[in-house]
This record gives C-alpha cells, structure tokens and sequence, in this order.
C-alpha cells in the first residue's frame, strides 16, 4: 500500500506548548507581594492565558517537584547559606526563576 501524500509536519514538535497554560510556583511568606511580581508577563501572548499558580512556603524544600515542572518561579531571597542550594533546585524546576528582595516591612 502507498500513501500518495506523505503527513508532513513543517511546525516545530514544541510548538503546541505554547498553547497551554503557564504553571507557576510563587515560594515565599508573603505570597500578595509576589503576585504583583506575574502582572503583564509575558508580553507577548497573543491572547488571555489563565496561569496555574502554586504556593511554596519560605525556606521550603523544591525537591518535591519534578524536573521543568513550572514556567516560571517567583521566589523570596533566602539567606545566604540557603542561596546555593535554593538556586539549584529553581534551576531545575523551573524555565525561568526571579529571585526577589524581602518586602519592606515583613519579618519572617
């Protein structure tokens, strides 16, 4: 049996992903604050996305999650003994990481 006309996929396998919506990890005791950090990312959807947002408490372990398990990943600044470690599990679990001050006012 011949197929007269090949299935040919000229879009890129990934290109799909672009379709769905991002997950987030926001870790940190003042999760408001954080929020504020997600307004007007990205640019450069075309259309409204709902974003799957998911809360890790300050000074919480990422093993939990999987490899490449969020799009993004908002994050208090640990101390500095705790940086290193924190900066390799976010580089796991996430495609991009912002790391952010402290807010002025709040105590841990």
């Amino acid at each position: 049996m011949t197929c007269p006309q090949p299935l040919v996929r000229l879009a890129p396998i990934t290109s799909g992903l672009l379709l769905r919506n991002p997950k987030v990890l926001l870790g940190g005791a003042h999760q408001p604050t954080l929020l504020r950090y997600l307004e007007g990312w990205p640019k450069r959807w075309s259309r409204p996305r709902t974003l799957l947002i998911q809360f890790a408490r300050e000074g919480e372990s990422l093993e939990r999650f999987a490899t490449d398990s969020f799009d993004l990943a908002v994050v208090q600044a640990p101390s500095a003994e705790q940086l290193p470690e924190l900066v390799r599990q976010l580089t796991r679990v996430a495609r991009q990481g912002l790391i952010t001050r402290r807010p002025h006012g709040v105590r841990s």
